[in-house]
Parts: C-alpha cells; structure tokens; sequence
C-alpha cells in the first residue's frame, strides 16, 4: 500500500503535466480536490527536490498555470505506470 500524501503529490504532479494550462481551479475540477488541498499540495512538493514553476500568463499576477521543471529524484515514468495504485491509495 502506497503512502496518501506521497500519492497525493504524485497524482498533483501528473496532473500538472498531463493538463493544458493547469491553474489551481483546473486542478481542483481535475482531481476534485479542495482549493487548499491543492496550494498545499504544491508547496510541499518543493520538500521533495521537485521543482514546479508559476508561469504568469496574463494581466494579473495570479493569472497563469503550473509546470513541473523538475522532478528530482522521482522517477517520472514509475509515477505514470503507478497512477491507478497512487489513486487507490486515496480511497
């Protein structure tokens, strides 16, 4: 049985990448999460060696989407081939 918050950090981050622009309102329709959950959830990806990015993309500051830059020490394609057990892990 995998960990909920590791998983919880690693579904953010296939979700930050598998979606087109993915705001913090994207997010929370994509993974039915709430507001905070998903603020919090990117913060602490940060305390893994992941590096996700804020790319402002409009008039206000808060205009714009996430992008992971870097992964650290997690093995991208493990997280993708573990996705279904990484959401069981929530349930």
């Amino acid at each position: 049985m995998l960990n909920p918050t590791f998983s919880r950090r690693l579904l953010l981050l296939l979700a930050i990448e598998a979606l087109d622009r993915p705001s913090v309102p994207t997010l929370m329709a994509h993974l039915g999460w709430p507001r905070r959950t998903v603020q919090d959830v990117i913060k602490s990806v940060a305390g893994m060696g992941v590096v996700v990015h804020f790319v402002e993309d409009g008039v206000r500051h808060n205009d714009g989407y996430y992008r992971v830059d870097d992964w650290g020490s997690i093995n991208r394609q493990w997280a993708r081939q573990q996705q279904a057990a990484l959401e069981q892990a929530l349930l």
